[in-house]
């Protein structure tokens, strides 16, 4: 009797030592939670076994009173894997949620391919960003507040596939605001420094525009000859020809 109560009591004590407190169960991997609830399920089960196998031998009132307490630390037992298991569950949607958001945040700031005037480009998001509010001034007729954002823009993003763009934008602010003198050495930046930009043969166009309204046609002329040369397929050459025409 003795010997069958030192088992089960020795029995109890290893399977309690086996359950992880709640509060280690974010110290264990996701494989290592799931067998140690898998190994404390197998020995209770095995404790259950016994316990009624031997109480089915014996009627003592002092075994069926041991069987009764081990039965009800089994109970307790049961309940602590219950709450490990939940708090696994839990803790593996709240590791997934966050993955998934950290995903979608990194993948927000990392740049993009897009393309502009017919080029494929890397973009960062606050790249875009500040060409598209300098944009939507210029088209609200703010073109004060444009130019600045432009200035800014190509002083941050000097490399940028914004870049033409945005230097070609800056030479219109000029225009629009009767500046042509600035006008036209914006546009020449955009001439000689991105010459395979489709906005070249418009800066030159611009340009033009800005030696007709100083007057000077014969600078307007020359421009304009040397945009049917470089980009004669282009749409500003078209428009070039006929200006060429009603300047004879």
């Amino acid at each position: 009797m003795n010997k069958f109560q030192s088992t089960l009591a020795a029995a109890a004590m290893a399977a309690i030592s086996l359950v992880p407190l709640q509060a280690r169960a974010a110290l264990f991997e996701d494989d290592e939670a799931r067998r140690a609830i898998l190994e404390i399920r197998e020995r209770l089960n095995n404790m259950q076994s016994e316990i009624n196998a031997k109480a089915d031998k014996s009627n003592s009132f002092d075994l069926n009173n041991q069987n009764e307490q081990l039965k009800q630390e089994i109970a307790r037992l049961r309940g602590q894997i219950e709450m490990l298991t939940n708090e696994l569950a839990n803790t593996q949607k709240r590791q997934k949620d966050f993955y998934v958001d950290l995903d979608t945040r990194l993948r927000k700031l990392e740049p993009q391919q897009i393309t502009v005037d017919g080029k494929e480009v890397s973009v960062e998001q606050g790249e875009q960003r500040a060409y598209e509010a300098a944009l939507a001034y210029f088209k609200a007729g703010d073109y004060k507040n444009a130019g600045a954002s432009f200035f800014d823009f190509l002083r941050r993003y000097p490399n940028s596939g914004f870049a033409p763009s945005a230097q070609y934008w800056l030479g219109n602010t000029y225009y629009a605001q009767r500046d042509y003198r600035n006008a036209i050495s914006a546009q020449q930046v955009v001439v000689k420094n991105y010459p395979d930009s489709p906005k070249a043969a418009d800066a030159l166009l611009n340009i033009a525009s800005c030696h007709m309204e100083l007057k000077d046609k014969g600078s307007a002329k020359k421009t304009l000859e040397t945009l049917v040369a470089q980009y004669p397929d282009s749409p500003a050459a078209r428009t070039a020809k006929e200006r060429l025409t009603a300047l004879k």
